[in-house]
Parts: structure tokens; C-alpha cells; sequence
């Protein structure tokens, strides 16, 4: 049983992941078969993800854990790097 919600748990963290992807700009929307950006919504699944890190404090098993903080961090370097090509480029003069 607990292999089964081990699966389960990542399943639903890889589903939080491609929709943060999505929203980041990085995959094409499968219903529109178009690069969409949504910053506020990818924003919103990071956050997510991150509640459910701190509200599932100590109850994950190694492998869950490992999984999840690792999406979480490529979220946010990818969150942060999408953020960057927003920004006027400084060093152009």
C-alpha cells in the first residue's frame, strides 16, 4: 500500500509541475497546442507545491521527498529565469 501512495503523491506533484511549466511558458498548453505565459498561476503552483512540503513535514518518505524538492527548486530556477527575460537588460547601453 504504501508503494501505491508513494506513486500517488508523485503523481500529484508531477501534475503540479507540468502545469507550472506550462504557465512558466516552457511547455506548449495541450488544449490550445500554444505557448501560454501566466506568471500569477505559475507563481500560485509553486506556492503549492510549497505548502505541501511544510504541511507534510516528516510524513514523506525519502524518495518523496527527494522528488518534491527537487521540482520545487527547478520551478523556481525556471520561475526566476522567466521573471529575468521580463526585465529590461541593464547592461545595454
Amino acid at each position: 500500500m504504501e508503494n501505491e501512495s508513494e506513486l500517488l503523491f508523485i503523481q500529484l506533484i508531477s501534475m503540479f509541475h507540468g502545469a507550472a511549466m506550462q504557465h512558466l511558458g516552457k511547455i506548449k498548453n495541450p488544449v490550445s497546442d500554444k505557448i501560454e505565459k501566466d506568471m500569477e498561476q505559475a507563481k500560485m503552483s509553486i506556492e503549492i507545491l510549497r505548502t505541501l512540503k511544510s504541511k507534510t513535514k516528516n510524513n514523506l518518505t525519502e524518495n518523496e521527498l527527494k522528488f518534491l524538492d527537487t521540482v520545487i527548486q527547478e520551478l523556481q530556477l525556471n520561475y526566476v529565469d522567466e521573471i529575468g527575460k521580463n526585465k529590461p537588460d541593464e547592461t545595454k547601453s
